[in-house]
């Protein structure tokens, strides 16, 4: 494994820890919250769900973000971190350091882009 490799690999361990912990404790906190609901009025309760759907949005974007590291890293395992999976080139190490999971070259990225 060449050092750019490394670099990601410990970039995306670091990013995957960080991520768990907080999806870890988002979920205690709802479980908190839930307990501290069930005394109030509507109008509170109105407002805890559009706040629950608003935080579980955001965990469904967290989840989806440890997804794509989960499968950069076992790219990286593979040996086949860095290559595009629709055209088979190399991804350019700037678009891996601004984004370490991308699947996709600019090229392709842009093309899938066009197309919707």
């Amino acid at each position: 494994m060449d050092a750019f490799t490394q670099e990601m690999q410990q970039k995306l361990l670091q990013e995957r820890e960080e991520l768990v912990k907080k999806l870890n404790s988002e979920g205690n906190n709802f479980a908190e919250e839930a307990q501290l609901s069930s005394g109030k009025d509507s109008s509170d309760l109105a407002s805890d769900d559009a706040a629950y759907r608003k935080m579980e949005a955001l965990n469904a974007m967290d989840a989806q973000r440890l997804k794509a590291i989960e499968g950069a890293l076992k790219r990286i395992g593979e040996g086949r971190y860095g290559i595009c999976l629709q055209c088979g080139k190399r991804i350019p190490e700037g678009r891996l350091r601004a984004i370490p999971s991308a699947v996709l070259c600019v090229e392709c990225k842009s093309q899938n882009e066009k197309m919707g």
